[in-house]
């Protein structure tokens, strides 16, 4: 099981009241909303192994070289290339990571990578099944029913969710998994700053890439002056060029990120105890951290 870990806990920070606070006074219910989810998972699909994946780079620089709109949009520091985030969720992002970490919840994230290329890295490589837990319908490209990869995808807590596979795929969007990362292209993201084609939405998109199987074969298409294109269509996708020369590589997750040694394996009992026992104490984790140890015993039972 592979977590988009960033994604969970911004669901998490929005879904549960920020009146869950540490005795402090400190809001950690981004804190306590992803160790609940966690033990849910856990609870619910019983995995062999876990890992939270991290954005290290959460805008990485390759991409944004490539397109430099991409993500602009949420640049709070456009100096430092600081993410907006709400002010009470950041000071939570570190206790996460400790709480995780005394857990012995495996936790990557690679320098210049996002969450997004940790998870397609993984997927890629896993030998068995792999159930990716996203709130992110870029990792849709990533579902292959061959190998087991599907996408557990949150409609609003992690015990509502869909699972997306090709059926689910080829239903809601017309596309096969393979072909997703080429719709998402022409479709375009506003949310990631991705313009896309003028004049071509998720429904003209999807169209087009199960008319003529791939991006690569809609440009030509659009090069070919007696092909099925209509004048608007050829001439959006014609002066679309620059952009789709680039945007299937940042669109398309990474499968060779450089990942450190790691174990992903889920501990039974936390592995550091005492370091835990300060961090719930100081940051009033209560039932939520032990829901989360009480799933990972009876998993390992």
């Amino acid at each position: 099981m592979l977590l988009d870990t960033a994604s969970l806990y911004f669901r998490a920070y929005f879904g549960v009241p920020e009146s869950v606070r540490a005795p402090d006074g400190t809001p950690v219910n981004a804190v306590r909303g992803l160790l609940d989810f966690i033990a849910r998972l856990v609870a619910d699909h019983s995995p062999a192994a876990l890992v939270a994946c991290m954005d290290a780079g959460w805008r990485p620089q390759w991409r944004v070289d490539l397109i430099p709109s991409y993500k602009a949009h949420r640049v709070a520091d456009a100096a430092a290339g600081t993410e907006e985030v709400p002010d009470t969720l950041s000071p939570q992002v570190p206790v996460i990571e400790a709480v995780l970490d005394a857990i012995g919840i495996a936790r990557v994230g690679v320098p210049g990578y996002e969450a997004d290329d940790v998870i397609g890295t993984l997927a890629t490589a896993a030998p068995g099944p792999v159930a990716i837990v996203t709130g992110d319908r870029d990792l849709f490209q990533l579902v292959d029913d061959a190998r087991g990869v599907r996408v557990l995808f949150p409609r609003k807590g992690v015990g509502d969710i869909d699972v997306v596979d090709g059926e689910f795929l080829t239903g809601r969007y017309g596309v096969r998994p393979d072909q997703y990362a080429d719709f998402a292209a022409l479709r375009g993201d506003p949310s990631d700053g991705l313009p896309g084609v003028k004049g071509i939405g998720e429904k003209t998109a999807a169209e087009l890439v199960r008319q003529y199987g791939d991006l690569a074969a809609v440009r030509a298409a659009a090069a070919e002056p007696f092909s099925k294109l209509t004048p608007a269509r050829r001439r959006n996708i014609l002066a679309a060029a620059d952009y789709l020369e680039v945007a299937p590589k940042v669109v398309r997750v990474a499968t060779d990120v450089p990942l450190p040694v790691f174990d992903p394996a889920l501990p039974p009992v936390p592995e550091h105890p005492g370091a835990l026992k300060e961090l719930a104490e100081r940051w009033g984790l209560g039932g939520s951290l032990s829901r989360l140890l009480d799933a990972l015993a009876v998993r390992s039972a």
